[in-house]
C-alpha cells in the first residue's frame, strides 16, 4: 500500500508536469467491506457474513486554474527609425523667416531653437531655451535676453548673441506679405505696420514689389534698416540681445517660441547667398519668396535633430544631434534628450496606402482623416481621452485590449479650415480656374465674387451638418465669425449662417441682377490634394449648388501642396479651401490675417472693407481691458457675417492615431500639428 501510494503521487507529478489543466490527489478513505463466507459448524455448512474496516484510495481530481495569458508586447521592428505617414510632403521652405504653414513648422521646429520655448502643455507659460533667462521692463516695451553659452550650430559653429540679433533683422527685412513677419513689425514698429516696406512708404504701395522698393528713397530706405538695428540690438560683451517695442506687447514671447523665432549661424547664412548684415544693401534680399530664398532647402540649425535629406514631394529625413545642449527639461518630468535616431515625415496623399502602413506597423503615426475614423478605431486597443479642466489624459483599454493603435482623442483644436472667396481673381495670362471668364454659363467674371448675393448664396448653400457629422465624425462644432471658441469676445450663439436652399435660391436669383440664375456659371474650387476632408467642404457645396439647378456648376480640382499655395498666394483660385492655426492665443490672431491680413490679401478684399476692420481690429488689439476688447471683436464678427467673406465653417477636436510602442507624447494646443519630435519614444 504505502508502494502504491508512492507511485501514485510521483505519477501524478509526472502527470502534472505534462498537463496543466487539471490532476488527480489520492486521498486514504477508511470504509466497512462485508463479505459472506460458508463454514462448517458442527458438521454442517452455513454462511456467514463478516464485516471489517479496510482503507480505500479514493481518487479526487482537482481542476487547476488555468495559467492567465502573457500580455501582448507592443515592440517596434526598429526602435531606432520614427516614421510619420502625411497627407502630403507639402513644406514650402525651410527658411525660418520665411515658412509660414504648420508641414514646415513640424520641421523647423525640430531643427532651430529659439530664445523660449513653450512650457510643456502650456499654450501661455515658456520656459528658457537658446535665452536661460530674460528680464522685462516696468513699461513692458524693453526685453533683454540673457544668451546661453557653450551652444554649437550642426555645422559646429559656436551661438553668439550676434546671430541670435542677425536673424530676426534679417526676417523683419526680408519682408513680405505672405511670411510671418508682421508678427514682429507691429510690436517693433506700431499696431498696424504689417510690413517693413511701410516704414519706407507708409501707404502699403511697396509691399511686396521688390523692384519698386529698391528704387525708393535711399534716405528712408537706410532709415527702415536703421529702425530695424534698433529694435534689435546684441551685446556680446554683456552676451545679451535687447528688443525694444514701439507699445507694449503681450503676446511677444509667444511670437519668439514659434518657428519664425528661430536662430541662425550668421556666417553660414550669408555665405549661402542671404543678406549680409549691412544697412546700405538690404532692400536687395527684400521681398523673396519662399521658392527663391537662398535657405530654401538647407538648415543648420542649434536644435535636436538635423536636416539629413529632403526630397520634395516625398519625404523628409532628420537624424539625431548628438550634441544638443539642453539638459534641463522644460516641463517636468519631460525629456532633455531625443532617444530617436532617425525620423522620416513621408508624404502619403493617399488614404488607403496610409491606413495599410498602419496596419502592417510601418507608419509610427499617421494622419487618418474624419471620414475614416470608423475604420481604424477596430484597430485601437488603448483609448485616451483628453480631460480639459485636468489638462491631462485618461486612457483605458478598449474591447479590443490587443489592438495595436493608441487613440488620444477630445483635444481642444485651434486650426479651423474654411472656404475662400477670391473677390478679384488674378488671370495676369490667362487663368484656367474661370472657364471662359464670362458670365455666361461656361464660366465667371475675375470679380464674380464682389457680388455679396453671391457669397450669401454659397453661404446658404453649404450645409455644416452633412460636413460636421461625415467629415468630422460628428466631433466639432459650427463656429461664428472669425474667431474661435474661447477666444476673447467670441459668442458661441453670435451670427452664422444655416443651410437653407430656399435662401440660397433667393441670392443666386438677385446675383448680378439676376444673369446668374438666368445663366449659370462654372468656377473651379481648390483643395490640397489628399486632404479628403477639404475635399469633402468642396463637394457639398458642388452637390448643393447643383440641386438648386444644375446650371450652377462647381468643379473641383485638387493640387499638390506646393501648386495649390502657389495658385492661392497669387489669388487665381475662384474659391480655395483652406485652413489656419493659430501663431498665438490671442484673438488678434484670427482677427489679422482673416480680415486684413494673409488671408484677406489672398482673398483680395476691396480697400474700403479692409480700411473697415483696420480701425476695429487697431483699437481691439491696443485696448488693455477685455470687455472693451471683447464687445470690438464681436463688432468685427457682425460685420465679417455681413459681408459673407467667406464660408466659416468648424473647429473640430483632435485626434491623433499610434503605434503602441510610442511614447512620449504631450499635447499642446498650439503645437499640436508641429510635434516636438525629440520627446518622443520608441520601443
Amino acid at each position: 500500500m504505502f508502494k502504491k501510494l508512492l507511485w501514485t503521487v510521483a505519477g501524478l507529478l509526472i502527470v502534472a508536469s505534462m498537463v496543466l489543466s487539471a490532476c488527480a490527489t489520492p486521498t486514504p478513505e477508511k470504509i466497512i467491506q462485508t463479505v459472506e463466507k460458508i463454514v462448517e459448524k458442527e458438521g454442517e455448512k452455513v454462511t456467514v457474513i463478516e464485516t471489517k474496516e479496510v482503507t480505500k484510495e479514493v481518487q479526487v481530481v482537482v481542476t487547476a486554474t488555468p495559467e492567465p495569458e502573457k500580455p501582448v508586447e507592443f515592440k517596434s521592428a526598429d526602435p531606432n527609425t520614427l516614421v510619420l505617414a502625411e497627407i502630403s510632403e507639402g513644406i514650402d521652405t525651410l527658411d525660418p523667416a520665411w515658412n509660414y504653414e504648420s508641414d514646415g513648422d513640424g520641421i523647423i521646429l525640430n531643427i532651430y531653437d529659439q530664445l523660449v520655448t513653450y512650457k510643456g502643455s502650456s499654450a501661455v507659460e515658456f520656459a528658457p531655451a537658446l535665452a536661460e533667462s530674460w528680464t522685462v521692463s516696468d513699461d513692458g516695451k524693453t526685453y533683454v535676453f540673457k544668451i546661453r553659452k557653450g551652444v554649437k550650430f550642426h555645422n559646429g559653429a559656436d551661438l553668439t548673441p550676434e546671430d541670435v540679433a542677425y536673424s530676426l533683422q534679417r526676417g523683419v527685412l526680408q519682408g513680405g506679405t505672405d511670411s510671418p513677419q508682421w508678427l514682429f513689425t507691429e510690436p517693433f514698429f506700431g499696431i498696424g505696420i504689417h510690413d517693413i516696406a511701410e516704414l519706407v512708404d507708409d501707404t502699403g504701395a511697396l509691399d511686396d514689389d521688390a523692384e519698386a522698393l529698391q528704387a525708393a528713397d535711399p534716405e528712408k530706405l537706410l532709415a527702415a534698416c536703421q529702425a530695424v538695428m534698433n529694435a534689435i540690438q546684441a551685446d556680446e560683451n554683456a552676451w545679451t540681445v535687447t528688443f525694444n517695442l514701439a507699445q507694449p506687447w503681450g503676446p511677444f514671447l509667444a511670437t519668439l517660441a514659434q518657428s519664425w523665432g528661430s536662430i541662425l549661424d550668421k556666417d553660414w547664412a550669408i555665405e549661402n547667398g542671404t543678406w549680409d548684415g549691412d544697412c546700405a544693401n538690404w532692400q536687395k534680399y527684400y521681398g523673396v519668396s519662399s521658392e527663391n530664398t537662398p535657405l530654401r532647402d538647407k538648415a543648420n540649425g542649434t536644435g535636436p535633430y538635423k536636416l539629413e535629406s529632403w526630397t520634395p514631394g516625398e519625404q523628409k529625413v532628420l537624424v539625431r544631434n548628438p550634441n544638443w545642449w539642453r539638459t534641463e527639461p522644460t516641463f517636468p518630468g519631460g525629456p532633455t534628450q531625443p532617444t530617436i535616431e532617425r525620423v522620416i515625415f513621408k508624404g502619403v496623399s493617399e488614404w488607403g496606402t496610409r491606413f495599410a502602413m498602419l496596419q502592417a506597423g510601418d507608419a509610427d503615426v499617421a494622419a487618418v482623416p474624419g471620414e475614416n475614423y470608423a475604420q481604424v478605431d477596430p484597430l485601437v486597443g488603448e483609448w485616451c481621452e483628453y480631460d480639459v479642466v485636468a489638462d491631462k489624459f485618461t486612457c483605458k483599454a478598449t474591447e479590443n485590449p490587443n489592438g495595436p493603435l493608441r487613440l488620444y482623442r477630445g483635444m481642444p483644436s485651434t486650426s479651423r479650415t474654411d472656404a475662400m472667396f477670391v473677390f478679384n481673381i488674378n488671370t495676369d495670362g490667362g487663368n484656367p480656374y474661370i472657364g471662359s471668364g464670362q458670365l455666361d454659363g461656361n464660366g465667371i467674371p475675375a470679380d464674380f465674387f464682389s457680388d455679396i448675393h453671391v457669397r450669401k448664396a454659397f453661404n446658404y448653400c453649404f450645409d455644416w451638418d452633412a460636413y460636421i457629422n461625415d467629415a468630422l465624425s460628428g466631433e466639432a462644432v459650427q463656429v461664428s465669425g472669425f474667431s474661435i471658441p474661447g477666444m476673447i469676445g467670441y459668442d458661441p450663439n453670435g451670427p452664422m449662417y444655416h443651410y437653407d436652399p430656399d435662401k440660397c435660391a433667393e441670392e443666386l436669383k438677385l446675383a448680378w441682377d439676376g444673369q446668374v440664375w438666368e445663366k449659370g456659371f462654372r468656377l473651379q474650387i481648390g483643395y490640397n490634394t489628399g486632404n479628403v476632408t477639404r475635399q469633402t467642404i468642396a463637394q457639398i457645396l458642388q452637390a448643393n449648388l447643383a440641386d438648386i439647378d444644375p446650371k450652377f456648376q462647381v468643379e473641383i480640382i485638387g493640387l499638390p501642396w506646393p501648386s495649390f499655395l502657389a495658385a492661392y498666394r497669387a489669388s487665381r483660385l475662384p474659391m480655395a479651401v483652406s485652413g489656419w492655426q493659430e501663431d498665438l492665443h490671442d484673438p488678434h490672431n484670427w482677427a489679422q490675417p482673416f480680415l486684413i491680413g494673409t488671408y484677406a490679401s489672398r482673398q483680395r478684399l476691396p480697400a474700403e472693407l479692409k480700411a473697415q476692420f483696420t480701425e476695429l481690429i487697431n483699437a481691439a488689439v491696443s485696448a488693455t481691458d477685455d470687455a472693451e476688447r471683447a464687445k470690438l471683436y464681436q463688432q468685427l464678427t457682425q460685420l465679417d457675417y455681413e459681408n459673407a467673406i467667406a464660408i466659416r465653417l468648424a473647429v473640430a477636436t483632435g485626434r491623433r492615431y499610434e503605434q503602441r510602442w510610442m511614447g512620449g507624447y504631450y499635447f499642446n494646443p498650439i503645437q499640436a500639428p508641429r510635434d516636438r519630435i525629440y520627446t518622443l519614444t520608441k520601443q
